[in-house]
């Protein structure tokens, strides 16, 4: 009977332990998250009875999470990994001393500081070429000058033709050459014949090489002069088409420089007093061959151009009235007839 008394009184005790730590317990206050969570790779601590004992994170509210989502920064995008390629290193030019563009920009990984000295080289280099380029110039302009300098035996002849020689150049008629002789014309050093025109007071330089392209030549022949005064004597042959082709003809045969041709253009547009006169343009081109046909001759015969044009106006008008007379004969003879 004792015994089983003291394990009731025992018993009671415990029970009323119980009431009084019961509220005790639920007073405490809830453990930090931190220190509730178990760390990552620890066991969590388990009761006598076996439950778990860590205390789940209380939600934070829906007001503080948005705030902290707008607030995070996007996780920047890596780029894929390329080569380095090295940097093309700008050129300082010469003249403005600016850096040039560069074709590509510097790549990755090489510093600032490297890219700067590789374009201060890179415009060393160009002043130094730059430098080289003008002590050249500067030499070779020493180098001319100097020829220039060093005094010249005259020329006196060139491809056949001599100095104070009469030519024929073939579109301004008879000039004389007063000299030859040598200069820089685009860089380059030409030699040339100075012509000069008298009438038209002109003078032309032609270079040396060029002479027989452009057709320059020597005073006529006499047996030519001669071909060209029997053309005059000849009957006029006036071709039945349009005069602007004529003239075009015409002009053509008095820039040939051609004396026979000349004197066949003077044959056909001369109008003697019998016949009617002629044209503006018809005056124009016949005195225009007129006068290359006399000059020449002058040259030639030794005289004055006065008296060529005289003597050419003469064969013109005897040939003519040789023809008229003829005409009358053939024409008295059909009457009588």
């Amino acid at each position: 009977m004792v015994r089983k008394a003291t394990t009731s009184k025992s018993a009671a005790k415990k029970a009323d332990a119980r009431k009084h730590a019961a509220p005790k317990a639920n007073a405490r206050p809830s453990p930090s998250p931190a220190k509730a969570a178990p760390h990552k790779g620890q066991p969590a601590t388990v009761s006598s009875k076996g439950a778990v004992k860590a205390a789940k994170k209380p939600a934070a509210p829906a007001k503080i999470v948005a705030a902290k989502a707008q607030a995070k920064p996007a996780a920047p995008v890596k780029p894929a990994a390329t080569k380095s390629v090295p940097a093309k290193v700008a050129a300082v030019t010469p003249a403005s001393g600016t850096l040039a563009k560069a074709s590509a920009a510097p790549a990755r990984g090489i510093p600032p500081a490297a890219v700067a000295k590789q374009a201060l080289a890179a415009g060393a280099m160009a002043a130094k070429v730059a430098g080289q380029k003008t002590m050249l110039a500067r030499q070779q302009a020493a180098v001319s000058k100097q020829a220039a300098a060093v005094p010249k035996k005259p020329v006196h002849q060139r491809h056949g033709f001599k100095t104070n020689e009469w030519i024929v150049y073939p579109a301004h008629g008879v000039g004389r050459i007063v000299g030859i002789e040598e200069q820089e014309i685009a860089g380059m050093s030409l030699e040339l014949f100075v012509i000069t025109f008298e009438k038209d007071k002109m003078t032309l330089r032609v270079p040396t090489g060029k002479s027989q392209s452009v057709g320059m030549r020597k005073l006529a022949e006499e047996g030519v002069v001669k071909r060209a005064m029997e053309t005059l004597k000849g009957r006029a042959r006036i071709k039945r088409t349009m005069w602007s082709r004529r003239a075009q003809e015409y002009e053509a045969k008095i820039n040939s420089g051609d004396l026979v041709a000349i004197a066949e253009v003077v044959r056909d547009l001369y109008r003697s007093e019998s016949q009617p006169e002629q044209s503006y343009s018809e005056r124009q081109l016949y005195e225009a061959a007129l006068d290359r046909m006399a000059r020449e001759i002058a040259a030639v015969e030794k005289l004055d151009e006065r008296g060529a044009v005289q003597r050419i106006t003469e064969v013109l008008a005897k040939s003519a009235k040789g023809r008229r007379v003829a005409a009358e004969e053939a024409a008295a003879e059909v009457k009588a007839a």
